[in-house]
């Protein structure tokens, strides 16, 4: 009989066994980098712990938990200027503002945990389990009460194991999904993918592309990156506050710590108009994916020169050149993102609200709060 798998939870990177990028190896958001990256420049509102599963004294298991405080946010999205919006916004601060995830809220998909092949995984998700009440003590020690602890995000295949981990008293719930863009073993170049399009969307490609024509992109290193760190957050932020909702907001050393930490892996590009920066994108290596990241414009320059899809473009043609096999293009966006290619996977998540009074309700709390997204899925190949 195997022993019992144990947690350690750590407060510091510093504090992690110096073993733990062994079991990160797949997934670079679970990695010691990626750790310090958001203990020097996660947002204001975030607090995050790393969690060790062990067998005796064997790491067999990593994984992550963000604290969010609600409270903190000056604000949840301006989009949404309605009675709804002033209703969910009032739900969030006074019933559901600390938020505890196992997962990593700043990005999408299965972020949350890496586990050694050699343990059974229902009882590293019920372990987990006890991790995060753990957690739940912690802060209330330190005068914070969870409100919601959320396990997010998971395919249809990885939830299964959760029910059979005792997450039977969770509402399981599934938002927009991740838009994942397969890239084909035939493509060899760019041209090879427009090659593949229909007429339609060929035509869209060659507009998109010809109204782009003044903007000119560059690589910025990190020295850019600092040069332009006021402009990159003005740019940044514009796209965030008129997101739907927020519950955080990056710091404005964000992407400066990235570059420093991950060199290479992490990509940054600037898209200039008569020599004057007016939106950018992001991209992370993570193995043979390539994840996008947050981005930003000038909204009115945006609309003109089609910029989110000439970004949309260049991030396939640059995976394409590269050889990744696929582009995780996250949520948001679903249309757009669709024309180019992108295909939607569903994800699930897990949440439980500690009144128990309001868990009955979270069900209807939440399609309420989180109404369904009605978007039409595009087919942009022959």
């Amino acid at each position: 009989m195997n022993p019992p798998i144990t947690f350690t939870i750590y407060h510091k990177v510093s504090e992690i066994p110096a073993n733990w990028n062994e079991l990160a190896v797949n997934c670079i958001f679970l990695s010691r980098e990626y750790f310090e990256i958001l203990e020097k420049s996660a947002p204001k509102n975030m607090i995050c712990h790393y969690i060790g599963l062990f067998q005796e004294e064997k790491l067999v298991g990593i994984a992550l938990s963000q604290f969010l405080d609600l409270n903190k946010l000056e604000s949840f999205g301006d989009r949404d200027k309605c009675i709804k919006s002033k209703v969910r916004n009032f739900v969030f601060k006074n019933f559901s503002s600390h938020v505890l995830f196992i997962g990593n809220n700043m990005l999408t998909g299965q972020n949350a945990f890496c586990f050694s092949y050699e343990i059974d995984k229902i009882e590293a998700i019920e372990t987990l389990k006890k991790a995060s009440e753990a957690l739940k003590i912690i802060f209330k020690n330190k005068g914070k009460k969870v409100h919601i602890t959320t396990f997010k995000d998971f395919d249809s295949s990885e939830i299964s194991n959760f029910n059979k981990a005792g997450f039977e008293d969770f509402y399981q719930f599934s938002t927009q999904p991740n838009m994942v863009f397969k890239i084909k073993e035939e493509w060899k170049s760019e041209q090879s993918y427009i090659d593949s399009l229909s007429k339609k969307y060929r035509d869209q490609y060659k507009r998109s592309r010809k109204r782009a024509t003044e903007i000119e992109k560059r690589k910025l290193h990190l020295e850019d990156i600092i040069e332009h760190e006021e402009t990159i957050y003005d740019l940044y932020f514009h796209v965030a506050k008129n997101a739907p909702f927020n519950t955080f907001i990056l710091t404005k050393n964000h992407f400066r710590v990235f570059k420093e930490t991950l060199k290479d892996r992490f990509l940054f590009y600037g898209y200039f108009l008569d020599e004057k920066l007016i939106g950018f994108n992001t991209l992370i290596k993570n193995g043979e994916a390539m994840d996008t990241y947050f981005l930003g414009y000038d909204d009115t320059i945006q609309k003109e020169k089609m910029l989110y899809l000439n970004m949309l473009y260049d991030m396939i043609a640059y995976s394409i050149n590269k050889g990744f096999k696929e582009i995780i293009f996250a949520r948001t966006a679903l249309e757009i993102k669709s024309s180019v290619g992108a295909k939607p996977q569903k994800m699930f998540g897990l949440m439980q609200h500690s009144n128990s009074i309001i868990d009955k309700k979270i069900d209807k709390i939440f399609t309420y709060l989180e109404p369904e997204t009605v978007w039409q899925e595009r087919n942009p190949f022959k």
